[in-house]
């Protein structure tokens, strides 16, 4: 476990904290955040790379507050990767094993079979590839055998293909070690598929902690809902009846009153041409005030009348629908996917 307590840091004109944090042991624990928020601060003060103004950290149990960068057990990994580029791959990974407290290291053999290095030992880093480098930087951070490897934006300066074998790599190292990872990323699709817990930053202060589905599907601020992109994030009145937002009733299965906020997922707004019978029990007319192209996913702007909602639909519905801008159209949602906080 890595624990945090009332831990401060003035960087120039930039304060991280006071924040409190737990990470449980042996969990692959996401870090997220807008840019600047402070997360490659935070991981560099649990490295000891930069020291706090006030606070503690504990890793397993035992203060390492004062405790020298070399001494802390930890294994970093940068977004650049940091290796030597006169030395081999074999002698990178080496590297470390001399700074060392630790008295069991990995056996070299199996560490560069797990990473699949073997072919690459005596090669320097100018010639590697972007996903063979990154596996000599978490080859050199785990041949120490460290409690904790902290990963900063490993994966951003990737490409797809890449970012695709590195997500692989660390599902299984994480799997077949012992190790808690701790990894900084703003990219939705590396929490997803690799975090088991995980926390959002915002001006270096926490927002929310807990488990990759309790972050992503149950925000608890509007910060947090639009930060996980419900996007449709709104100030409302609850009462036995529903939400009112801007004059709408909006039906959900909560049991909240007086003020509050809600958010719908854009995935879950469905937009027709025709007002339809459904089960959905949210249902508004409304005029398309934008259609935007987001990756292979279009986002529809659909104005209902002081209440613009937004949805996320495919090429081919967009097509078969005929959506364009300006149009007449009915959108609708289940009370279910109405998120109340």
């Amino acid at each position: 476990m890595i624990s945090l307590k009332d831990i401060k840091v003035t960087f120039k004109d930039f304060q991280l904290g006071p924040l409190h944090l737990e990470i449980p042991e042996s969990v692959f624990f996401i870090l997220m955040g807008p840019t600047g928020s402070g997360k490659t601060l935070l991981l560099e003060t649990i490295a000891g790379l930069v020291r706090q103004d006030t606070g503690t950290i504990e890793i397993k149990g035992i203060d390492v507050t004062e405790t020298p960068p070399g001494r802390r057990n930890i294994g970093i990994v940068y977004q650049d990767t940091a290796l030597f580029p006169h030395l081999s791959v074999r002698q990178n990974i080496m590297y470390g094993v001399r700074y060392s407290q630790n008295t069991i290291e990995y056996d070299f053999n199996k560490l560069v079979e797990l990473l699949d290095l073997e072919r690459l030992l005596d090669r320097l880093p100018g010639k590697l590839s972007g996903g063979e480098k990154q596996r000599t930087a978490l080859a050199r951070a785990l041949i120490i055998d460290p409690g904790v490897i902290l990963l900063d934006e490993p994966l951003s300066s990737l490409d797809q293909m890449f970012k695709g074998e590195i997500r692989s790599e660390l599902r299984r190292l994480h799997s077949e070690t012992a190790t808690t990872f701790l990894m900084t990323t703003h990219d939705f699709t590396d929490a997803l598929s690799i975090g088991t817990h995980g926390a959002v930053i915002k001006d270096g202060s926490i927002e929310q902690t807990g488990t990759i589905d309790e972050i992503f599907y149950s925000p608890k601020t509007p910060f947090m809902a639009s930060f996980v992109g419900m996007k449709n994030v709104f100030p409302a009145e609850f009462s036995e009846d529903g939400a009112v937002v801007e004059g709408h009733l909006v039906r959900h299965t909560s049991n909240k009153s007086g003020h509050g906020f809600l958010a719908v997922s854009p995935e879950a707004i469905v937009v027709s041409r025709e007002t339809t019978v459904t089960s959905q029990r949210n249902q508004f007319a409304g005029k398309i005030s934008s259609v935007e192209r987001t990756g292979s996913i279009f986002s529809i702007s659909v104005d209902c009348g002081n209440l613009v909602m937004i949805s996320s639909v495919t090429r081919s519905a967009l097509s078969e629908l005929n959506l364009t801008e300006g149009q007449d159209v009915y959108i609708s949602f289940k009370a279910s996917a109405v998120h109340v906080f």
